[in-house]
């Protein structure tokens, strides 16, 4: 599918936070894909950033510990790569259900109009796109977690609505047999995904990226001591359902993430994404709350640790 420049530059800097957070999911490997060739007025240093760059910028931002997520076959060998070489990322790999259609060799249109627009890589078949994911993860013990992985129903019709669910399931195995965390995309999907994780059961830490239902479903998870992982759409005005959700949300299962390039925090939107504003989107749900930042924020650094483990 095309991919869209955005002809804005980052957001501004934020003062830095008083303890310091994890962005638990991260593409920098896709940040420059969204940018444009030349750096706006106003940035400054070379362009586009590297991944070291925004790391650098995330830091000085108080985000100082990253997850970087490869969910396609190229980003999930850069992503392994890359947390071999740096202290401050740790890897989460998989095959995204809207990859999973594709290498299932499904051309549906679903809800989203959009023509599939199969690449090279998707001419690896399912099964055996999975299993380099499984050699990945089991290769790098800086791999903490099997993700994205999900059903994403707004970009499929039935058929991969099947492949998907197939491709959800083996990821979910696969986590559980290395005993690592399930980073899950859940795009109108909530019933499907949760009936799937009942189904098989859920790995012991499984984390809903870039949680998007409502507080009825935030109380579901927190049953099943699943975790939310509010983005920048919790900051979005029309967003009311996420804000209820964190309100319930048990405080010990709330983590945070840009989910960069995308999904930028207001008044930031449409802008491109980097680690460095989750310290925007954190400090508007301490305000949300009612909660003292540094408190939240401590406690979503040992959430996050509890699911990935130390850095």
């Amino acid at each position: 599918m095309a991919k869209r420049t955005r002809e804005r530059g980052f957001p501004a800097a934020p003062e830095p936070l008083p303890v310091p957070v994890v962005d638990n999911h991260t593409h920098l490997d896709h940040i420059a894909a969204v940018l444009p060739g030349t750096a706006p007025a106003g940035e400054r240093g070379a362009w586009p950033p590297s991944a070291a760059d925004h790391l650098d910028q995330a830091a000085a931002a108080g985000v100082d510990r990253v997850v970087q997520v490869g969910c396609d076959l190229p980003s999930a060998r850069w992503t392994d790569t890359l947390v071999r070489q740096d202290a401050r990322v740790l890897g989460a790999v998989a095959i995204h259900p809207n990859e999973a259609t594709l290498h299932a060799g499904i051309d549906e249109v679903g809800p989203d109009g959009l023509t599939p627009e199969p690449e090279e890589r998707h001419a690896v078949g399912l099964d055996d796109a999975v299993a380099e994911i499984a050699d990945l993860a089991k290769g790098n013990d800086r791999i903490r977690a099997i993700g994205e992985t999900g059903m994403d129903l707004f970009r499929t019709g039935p058929r991969g609505e099947q492949a998907q669910r197939d491709a959800f399931r083996a990821h979910i195995a696969l986590a559980k047999e290395l005993g690592l965390a399930l980073q899950i995309h859940d795009r109108d999907a909530h019933a499907q995904v949760i009936e799937v994780l009942l189904a098989d059961g859920a790995p012991e830490r499984t984390v809903f990226h870039c949680y998007s239902g409502d507080a009825e479903m935030a109380r579901v998870c927190a049953e099943h001591g699943w975790y939310l992982s509010f983005a920048g759409p919790v900051t979005f005005k029309a967003n009311d359902h996420l804000r209820a959700a964190l309100a319930v949300a048990p405080r010990e299962l709330i983590l945070l993430e840009t989910d960069a390039p995308y999904l930028t925090p207001h008044p930031y939107r449409g802008q491109p994404n980097a680690p460095f504003a989750a310290a925007h989107t954190v400090r508007d749900m301490a305000a949300h709350l009612g909660e003292d930042l540094a408190v939240l924020c401590a406690d979503i650094s040992a959430s996050s640790e509890r699911v990935y483990g130390s850095w």
